[in-house]
């Protein structure tokens, strides 16, 4: 009989899964972002204690693109997230309840999970015109973020939209959106920007702070350095193409059917701090925007998203390859003339014995063949 896990709630009857099912989980989320197994295992332990974070989301300015690629993921999948890794007190996509309802939700949450549950913004928030673009129950969008983070433990802002503005904040940015932090100047908001963001990004913030009550090391954006510390360019599948020099030059041409970098098509890899290129979304293989012959736009960076035009290119600190390449051939020592010399001399004197040896056998051969014909 197999060990099984329950995961608890308050509101649902207990999830149960098979011990190594619910480890594995667990065990593939983390690895996704990049946390130890060693850290995994102790999410797992106080997940199975029925340590789940309480998670209330927030929608505003947005194409709940965020919330679609949350519903693609596969290990683990929604209702594994759902049920057995989270408490997702509120959402207004997934819910079933509205109106009343939902209101009586979202504040029965608050009210039971006070100091511990984790918020998490969807969208930009418009300020311009005292929230006319935003109103849910008479009250503005803004009004409600700072009701609902004042008492979170831990504010996430989830795609480019609530970290920094994005799409709707563009010129000209009639809505006068801005992203969650400009609300709350005064509270730790971590950013994971994106359009989307990848999912498992968020799983791997949340469980973390969750179960070890502790946050990943940031960037100076309020980022995770263990999904945007690298740059794209850094690990994209047609590096080898710039650092040769072979660029497509046109959507279509040789270049662009052969896979070459698309540096000159307006890639802003080389500026963007990302994982897309080494964490796909969905588990498919080259689901993102390079891996699909697009030019990465940098839609992690506020400075380039929305701002700088797509198909213009970017200054970057290195445009041509390395001017030197590490040897390929294995490092010898040098060898010193004395060496040499003494060499020499040794090879010298075994080949001078050996020539005497041979003319030894060669006198006592002849020698042992003229006594045989006298005989």
């Amino acid at each position: 009989m197999p060990s099984v896990i329950k995961a608890k709630s308050k509101n649902h009857a207990p999830s149960v899964v098979d011990r190594r099912t619910f480890l594995r989980t667990i065990t593939q989320a983390a690895a996704a972002v990049g946390l130890s197994a060693t850290t995994a295992r102790r999410m797992a332990g106080a997940l199975a204690k029925g340590q789940r974070p309480s998670v209330i989301w927030l929608h505003y300015q947005e194409c709940t693109g965020c919330t679609e690629s949350l519903l693609r993921t596969s290990h683990p999948g929604l209702a594994e997230l759902v049920l057995d890794l989270i408490s997702l007190d509120y959402h207004e996509t997934l819910m079933a309840a509205a109106g009343h309802q939902a209101e009586a939700a979202l504040h029965s949450a608050m009210e039971k999970n006070a100091g511990k549950y984790i918020c998490i913004v969807e969208g930009a928030i418009p300020l311009a015109q005292h929230g006319t673009y935003m109103r849910i129950g008479g009250r503005t969008g803004a009004d409600i973020v700072k009701e609902v983070a004042k008492p979170a433990a831990l504010v996430i802002g989830l795609g480019s939209c609530a970290s920094w503005g994005g799409l709707p904040s563009a010129d000209p940015n009639p809505t006068g959106a801005v992203g969650v932090q400009d609300l709350l100047p005064d509270k730790k908001v971590i950013k994971l920007p994106g359009c989307p963001a990848n999912p498992y990004i968020l799983l791997g913030v949340a469980l973390q702070f969750a179960t070890m009550g502790q946050l990943p090391q940031l960037d100076n954006e309020g980022r995770p350095l263990f999904a945007y510390g690298r740059t794209i360019h850094e690990h994209c599948p047609r590096r080898a193409h710039f650092d040769a020099g072979r660029f497509a030059v046109q959507f279509g041409d040789a270049g662009h059917r052969q896979g070459y970098c698309l540096y000159k098509l307006g890639c802003k890899g080389p500026a963007t701090h990302a994982s897309c290129s080494t964490n796909h979304f969905c588990e498919v293989v080259d689901a993102w925007p390079i891996g699909a012959g697009a030019p990465c736009f940098g839609c992690t960076e506020k400075s380039l998203a929305f701002r700088a035009p797509m198909y213009q290119t970017i200054e970057i600190t290195r445009p041509q390859p390395p001017a030197t390449y590490p040897g390929i051939t294995a490092e010898h020592g040098s060898v010193s003339a004395v060496a040499t010399g003494v060499a020499g001399l040794a090879a010298g004197v075994v080949l001078g014995a050996g020539v005497k040896i041979a003319r030894v056998l060669q006198d006592k051969t002849l020698t042992d063949g003229a006594k045989g014909g006298k005989a």
